[in-house]
């Protein structure tokens, strides 16, 4: 398969490494974007920040619950300035009510509903907004969560709504409790909240990647193993809420203390402002032709 240079500049993004690297990987591979960045990081060269870390869109993440719904939502803007506005700020607040009276399935869905039973559309609202404003504003994405009786919502913003989090615990009233871990979530960023919401495919992956590294860096392959199951252990802990230890208690894992208190976590999201985009792209071309004249 042929390697082009938009491949190239996917595998840059998504592990910090040089484009020379870039390109041997996935000429070593075959064009597969997935094995090249586990070559990459087999042999060291990729960074640990992800794509996600490398983005700088602006706007708000806004949570707010109403008896058993939640919603969690982001909206963009164009500058953290207009971020700030308080005409901003309102809109956003008046796009969860929306969210969460009318409970659209998708955004697309969400921008044809009449705002709030008006005769406005939530698209022509933001367009209003946008004619106001100056920027071009965009609601990016939501999600509405239901509770049973019984159970509890966090809600935590972070950085005046750079970061936002919406967990659901039951077995408990103590709201408290839910956005501590609500703010746990924020601060250190799991991706599940428990082992076994990790796919066998993924911790088998993980698992041939630590042995690989292990291997290049000249271990004895019959310590390989054991040193791959405690690395491994140490995954969990980056991905898995109930693994790592309590931002408020680093004695005690999040399971724990939860536990302790007689709760349980059913589940979280979180959204941190422009993950996953870009804001400024970078001359590709440039950096190319620069190392074709070397």
């Amino acid at each position: 398969m042929a390697v082009t240079a938009s491949m190239v500049k996917e595998l840059r993004e998504r592990t910090g490494a040089g484009m020379m690297d870039c390109k041997k990987a996935l000429t070593e591979t075959n064009g597969d974007m997935e094995k090249a960045i586990d070559l990459l990081r087999e042999k060291g060269i990729a960074k640990a920040s992800k794509k996600a870390d490398r983005v700088a869109a602006e706007g708000l993440a806004y949570v707010k619950s109403e008896g058993n719904k939640a919603i969690i939502v982001e909206v963009n803007s164009e500058t953290d300035f207009v971020a700030k506005n308080e005409n901003f700020q309102n809109l956003v607040a008046e796009l969860a009510s929306h969210l969460l009276s009318q409970s659209p399935t998708s955004v697309e869905e969400a921008l044809e509903q009449p705002l709030n039973g008006s005769s406005e559309t939530v698209q022509e609202y933001i367009n209003s907004a946008i004619a106001k404003i100056g920027e071009k504003i965009s609601l990016r994405r939501f999600e509405i969560v239901e509770k049973e009786d019984g159970d509890v919502f966090g809600e935590y913003l972070h950085m005046g709504g750079r970061i936002g989090v919406l967990t659901v615990i039951g077995g408990s009233n103590d709201t408290e409790l839910a956005k501590d871990i609500a703010m746990h979530v924020a601060a250190i960023k799991p991706t599940y909240v428990t082992r076994d919401e990790v796919s066998k495919e993924e911790v088998e992956r993980e698992r041939e990647v630590l042995k690989q590294q292990a291997l290049n860096e000249g271990k004895p392959e019959n310590i390989v193993e054991k040193m791959v199951e405690g690395r491994l252990s140490k995954y969990f802990e980056q991905v898995c809420l109930l693994d790592q230890p309590f931002v408020k208690d680093g004695d005690q894992k999040v399971g724990k203390y939860v536990q302790n208190k007689g709760a349980s976590v059913k589940s979280f999201i979180r959204y941190e402002v422009g993950e996953g985009m870009e804001k400024r792209e970078d001359n590709f071309a440039e950096e190319v032709m620069s190392q074709v004249k070397k």
